[in-house]
């Protein structure tokens, strides 16, 4: 009995046994719930270049971005490496660990500056879309960049609207409605300013300060709304400035072209700066200064070509303050076209004071090593060609000078040999 019954069992056994799954079967569900619980991490193959991006565990991807920010990655291997902002306070807090910065459709709050000043070494800040500035009576500047190997630019189809008119009374920065100086470009080293398309910018576009191998290149300045005209029959714009350039060097504009009321380029002092292929309407005309008067009033080594400069008050200039001390060196004007320039084709003074200068020259800051060539064009029929006031102008040089259309000067005085009034 014993031994059938041993016989019954092992043949029961055997027949489960044939009958189950080995263990860990693909088809045992209690080994799919244990591969389930503790599987091995996954990694993911190695993107271009041998780099590794980490994969976002399925919390974190489910985690809400906060608004106003974008972050992508690039294609660098590193995640986050553009940021898009549309909000400019995380722009601003965030600045300093992006390397490629957008700013898309910024509105910049009233008594704000969308400040982008000590970016990271080789940041890249590109303008996307419509960038606003909302109304408030204050100093500005509404727009502030430092940095080392920046780079400054826009995307197609962007503007940067400074809301002008909301400030523009015909008084500029000699009264009236205090207003915000626009674009601070201070302390820019090693860096670039290209393709921005500018408009309706309060007073000073463009204030260049303390920068050191700077290009500005293919800049749209449109400040033409300001041509409105006030109850005093004045525009309403004023004090418009493309260009400011101060305490600088190695600083090279090129290509740009404006439409304002004030100076198209202003150097007050700096060395080894260009201005070149550039169009200028509206203003005041390509300036030296007005030099003096600053903590630095030295200007040397200034090259201007190749622009045209039209339906202005000017069309170049060199303007030092009246009992100022300083100097202007090394000045070359160049393949200049003129056209339709009301008051003076070429204007140079030592009598300089804010737009009413004294008829008298002062010989502190000594104008020297000029250099005018195949600069010509029209003036108006009431317009003086050419007016020199100096009493410490020398060593220039003038060659293909030929300007019609106006009238000689009886008021010129001092000058030197080598040039002619």
């Amino acid at each position: 009995m014993i031994y059938q019954r041993t016989l019954i069992a092992l043949a029961v056994g055997a027949g489960l046994a044939a009958a189950r799954p080995a263990p860990w079967s693909a088809q045992d569900s209690s080994l799919d719930h244990f591969t389930d619980r503790f599987s091995s991490p996954t990694f993911p193959a190695p993107v271009a270049g041998g780099t590794i991006v980490k994969k976002s565990s399925s919390k974190s991807a489910s985690t809400k971005k906060p608004t106003g920010y974008t972050a992508k990655d690039t294609g660098n291997g590193t995640a986050g490496s553009e940021c898009t902002f549309t909000d400019i306070e995380k722009a601003m807090a965030s600045k300093a660990s992006c390397p490629n910065i957008v700013l898309k459709d910024i509105t910049v709050p009233a008594g704000k500056t969308l400040d982008m000043e000590d970016l990271a070494d080789g940041t890249t800040v590109t303008f996307e879309g419509n960038t606003t500035f909302e109304y408030s009576e204050w100093a500005g500047p509404l727009l502030s960049f430092s940095g080392k190997n920046i780079t400054i630019t826009g995307a197609s189809g962007h503007v940067i609207d400074g809301n002008g008119k909301a400030w523009w009374d015909g008084q500029g920065s000699n009264g009236g409605k205090t207003k915000p100086k626009f674009f601070a470009a201070h302390k820019l080293i090693d860096s670039t300013i290209s393709g921005l398309n500018i408009q309706n910018y309060p007073v000073q576009c463009f204030s260049i300060n303390q920068a050191q191998n700077l290009i500005v290149k293919d800049i749209t300045i449109d400040n033409s709304a300001g041509d409105e005209l006030g109850s005093d029959g004045k525009p309403l714009g004023h004090n418009s400035d493309a260009f400011d350039v101060g305490s600088s060097t190695g600083v090279h504009i090129s290509g740009a072209n404006v439409k304002n009321q004030d100076d198209c380029l202003a150097v007050n002092s700096g060395s080894d700066i260009s201005f070149t292929d550039c169009n200028c309407s509206g203003g005041h005309g390509i300036s030296m200064g007005s030099v003096g008067g600053r903590t630095n009033n030295e200007v040397s080594n200034v090259n201007i070509a190749n622009c045209t400069v039209s339906d202005s008050a000017n069309g170049i200039r060199i303007k030092t303050v009246y009992d100022a001390e300083g100097s202007v060196k090394n000045i070359t004007y160049s393949n200049i076209k003129l056209s339709n320039i009301t008051d003076y084709g070429i204007v140079i003074e030592q009598d300089y004071q804010n737009g009413s200068p004294t008829g008298t020259p002062t010989s502190g800051v000594p104008i020297t090593d000029i250099t005018v060539e195949n600069v010509s064009g029209t003036v108006a029929d009431d317009a003086e060609e050419i007016y020199i006031l100096c009493a410490s102008c020398s060593n220039w040089k003038w060659s293909g000078v030929s300007i019609t259309g106006g009238q000689k000067s009886s008021k010129c005085k001092g000058v030197p040999d080598g040039a002619s009034c």
